[in-house]
């Protein structure tokens, strides 16, 4: 069970705070379960999640795990996806989601700027579906970084972009 306090991951909403636990008093709530208040930290607006949802929650990593995944991006491997079928592409992007790992968040992010940068070559750019699926991406991956670092949403890309440089 989830603190009042804790940050956590809630479903594909991104960084929730959890405001309290306990019955919130709302008359359409049922009185006999406990729910998580939890506001999100990107977004306007209070969700009240039962404690035994179904719905996926898991704790923001730390900021030694935030340090190890920057470390590793430049091994992260990209691969240019293409389907001309929006709605498999579409389910192919969608796939990174269904872990809640940065990791997968981070491969999306490097596979799509890796097929932006290929069509740019080409004279072409970058579909809506791409660009949708790599926005959502990095919109959860940059805040969830940003909670772990304890740093703005943000910085978040220039503290990715110093860390990888200076690496190398």
């Amino acid at each position: 069970m989830y603190e009042t306090g804790d940050f956590i991951i809630y479903g594909n909403e991104g960084v929730c705070k959890v405001e309290a636990v306990g019955i919130p008093d709302i008359p359409i709530m049922g009185k006999k379960r406990l729910y998580y208040t939890l506001l999100p930290q990107y977004q306007d607006g209070k969700i009240f999640a039962p404690v035994d949802t179904k719905t996926f929650m898991r704790h923001v990593i730390t900021k030694e795990k935030a340090e190890e995944l920057i470390e590793e991006i430049p091994t992260v491997k990209a691969e240019i996806y293409e389907n001309t079928n929006m709605r498999f592409l579409s389910e192919h992007y969608q796939s990174f989601f269904e872990s809640h790992k940065c990791r997968d968040l981070l491969k999306l992010v490097r596979d799509v700027y890796l097929k932006e940068s290929d069509a740019r070559e080409r004279g072409k750019k970058l579909g809506q579906v791409d660009e949708k699926y790599m926005r959502r991406a990095e919109e959860l991956l940059h805040g969830e970084l940003s909670v772990a670092l304890g740093i703005p949403k943000e910085e978040v890309k220039d503290y990715i972009t110093k860390s990888v440089e200076g690496k190398n």
